[in-house]
This record gives C-alpha cells, sequence and structure tokens, in this order.
C-alpha cells in the first residue's frame, strides 16, 4: 500500500488546488458503532501517513463510513475483503 500511497502523494503535489477526502470503510462485522470507529481510525492513519509525506493538512479530510457503503456482499470473506477499504475522493 506504501506504494501506492506515494504515487497519490506525488499526483497531489502536482495539483495544489485539489483537496482529499480519505474515506474509510469496514465490513459488516461487528456493530455499527465499532465499525465507525475503525473505518474512521483507518481513515485518519493513512490522512497521518499522507501529511507525514508532505502533504498539507488543510487539503486533506478523514472520514468514517463503518459498514454503510459496501462494495461487494458481506456473506463471503472474499466479499468482506473488498468493503474493508481506503476510497481517495478528489475534490
Amino acid at each position: 500500500s506504501m506504494g501506492l500511497l506515494d504515487k497519490l502523494i506525488e499526483t497531489a503535489l502536482r495539483c495544489p488546488t485539489a483537496n482529499i477526502e480519505v474515506a474509510g470503510h469496514t465490513d459488516s462485522d461487528g456493530d455499527s458503532n465499532g465499525n465507525m470507529a475503525l473505518s474512521e481510525k483507518r481513515a485518519q492513519a493513512v490522512a497521518d501517513y499522507l501529511v507525514k509525506a508532505g502533504l498539507p493538512t488543510d487539503r486533506l479530510k478523514a472520514v468514517g463510513y463503518g459498514s454503510t457503503q459496501p462494495v461487494a456482499a458481506n456473506d463471503t470473506d472474499e466479499g468482506k475483503a473488498k468493503n474493508r477499504r481506503i476510497d481517495f475522493v478528489v475534490k
């Protein structure tokens, strides 16, 4: 993942007016409050990495969505793995 994040940093630094939402997601295992907290921590950890690498804090927003935006069914291990993710939204 670090290689991908480093490429994102290079690109973001070339686009100084772009802001990035770091969106954390989880699978549906566990309760919704726990999943929300986990997704927020996941997003913040990635945002912290980006800031340490040189991206200005004011260009980033870390948001947790818990299990509310699945990209796959949560009834298989494969689907759950796809839902445990970080998305980047450039604004």
